[in-house]
């Protein structure tokens, strides 16, 4: 990606006599698909955008119509390679036009003499239309136009599609709707990243605040805790749809003969994919959420909030909530959710929820006990008292589960070299885990021991062994 410090402004022009003809152009381009339903015509726009916009030297970012008619092929394409490549062709584009970045993320001596810029295109297309004084700017028609950008209840509406989608019984692998909200989902989630990093990165509440996912949550237009919630169902469901899919592949492998029969197959393996595109997606959804919580309770410590920005329930905490109310998505959260810090901090404060706490104890700046870590979680389990407390309320399978994913977040944690102690905290660590399981099997001797548990084991096992 080319340093957007060093574009011209020009790069966010249309660029003269010579832009204006390149774009009728390639509208009229467009225009002659859409009059004939010509697939070639298509693919030929999406080429000559490309061509214009990323592969020649003096690239020009595409108008506010480009944008418009490649964003309607996403959401209305009717062949599998027009939706992939309007869908690769907006992310390019992002990539290289990107709406807010810092003059400082590069290298370059001139850069580090003088200090970083957030730098907003406040003119740029957007396919959302989150801020509040645009807020009643498309009407109820336009909005249903699928050129137009999403507003905070569209985007709404997009879960919520996306949540009966994947709790459908039956999946049809030729569901092409299903495909073309998943992979809008995954581009207004780059979107919304593109303009969030930056700013949260800055640590200053003013950016913070003025960005779009932060507007979007707070919308009066979006139910927020029962968006989160479908948002839980969406990635603890396809989690398992990718898991079915990918046995559905594997059978239409098998042969050649039955390859050729299915017209879908194609889709179905595109479909595979972006089902497990979409739930990577909504992984960094959670993370740029729970991100955006920890800078808001900073804000607030330090005095920087105000009563406009509002009141609104952490996701860490309505995740635990669905998670201890929903027992059985425990596993498949935890399975599918990648991030180790937040995944760690989701596991100990869940077992928190249930054991019997130390007896002195402090409040982190997160509003979290200071003593609630992993370490003390596995301490607490060891005694066998406590263990049996516990997985009367949760458990002795879900208990397992939570020890084996919370063991392997902080390892990978301790292993990236930023925790005290060296070698040393990780054989602790190992130890602590498996006097931790050996209570739980004690407790409870009829426990079957899963794969991820004995993976956990074998793992510490032999990291004790290494240091010895």
């Amino acid at each position: 990606m080319e340093n957007p410090s060093n574009m011209s402004s020009g790069r966010l022009n249309r660029g003269g006599e010579g832009g204006i003809g390149m774009e009728d152009s390639m509208l009229a381009m467009l225009d002659a698909s859409e009059a004939h339903d010509a697939f070639d015509d298509r693919i030929a726009f999406l080429d000559a955008v490309r061509a214009s916009s990323i592969i020649q030297k003096h690239r020009k970012l595409p108008t506010g119509k480009i944008f418009r008619a490649i964003f309607r092929m996403l959401r209305t394409g009717k062949s599998l390679e027009v939706i992939m490549a309007s869908y690769k062709l907006l992310l390019d584009l992002d990539k290289h036009f990107p709406r807010v970045y810092s003059t400082g993320n590069d290298n370059s001596k001139s850069s580090a003499n003088s200090p970083s810029k957030l730098v907003v295109a406040e003119k740029a297309w957007s396919p959302l239309l989150v801020f509040q004084d645009n807020a009643n700017s498309v009407g109820e028609e336009s909005k249903k136009q699928p050129d137009q950008p999403l507003e905070p209840s569209s985007f709404h509406d997009l879960i919520e599609e996306l949540a009966e989608l994947s709790s459908e019984t039956e999946f049809q692998a030729s569901n092409m709707k299903a495909l073309q909200n998943m992979l809008l989902f995954q581009y207004l989630v780059v979107v919304l990243e593109g303009d969030f990093l930056p700013r949260n990165a800055t640590m200053n509440w003013n950016m913070q605040r003025e960005s779009m996912l932060n507007i979007l949550l707070g919308s009066r237009k979006i139910n927020y805790k029962s968006m989160m919630q479908d948002c839980l169902i969406v990635f603890c469901q396809l989690s398992q749809l990718q898991n079915e899919l990918s046995n559905h592949l594997e059978i239409q492998k098998s042969t050649e003969s039955q390859l050729s029969k299915h017209f879908h197959t194609a889709l179905s393996f595109a479909l595979h994919e972006v089902v497990k595109n979409t739930c990577v997606s909504m992984d960094k959804f959670f993370v740029m959420i729970m991100d955006l919580d920890i800078s808001r309770k900073k804000a607030d410590l330090e005095g920087h909030t105000t009563r406009a920005d509002g009141l609104r329930k952490p996701l860490m905490d309505i995740l635990l909530d669905q998670l201890a109310y929903s027992i059985d998505t425990v596993p498949v959260f935890l399975k599918t959710f990648s991030e180790p810090k937040w995944k760690l901090e989701i596991v100990v404060q869940y077992l928190w929820k249930y054991m019997t706490k130390p007896s002195a104890r402090t409040r982190k700046s997160n509003g979290s006990p200071e003593d609630a870590t992993f370490e003390v979680a596995l301490k607490c389990i060891s005694n066998k008292t406590g263990t049996k407390s516990i997985t009367k309320k949760i458990g002795p399978d879900v208990m397992q589960f939570l020890l084996a994913f919370g063991f392997q977040a902080r390892l990978s944690i301790l292993s990236e070299g930023n925790a005290e102690g060296g070698v040393s905290a990780l054989a602790d660590l190992c130890q602590m885990f498996i006097s931790a399981f050996e209570s739980l099997r004690s407790t409870n001797e009829s426990m079957e021991i899963f794969s991820i548990g004995k993976e956990a084991l074998f793992t510490a096992a032999t990291i004790i062994s290494m240091k010895s």
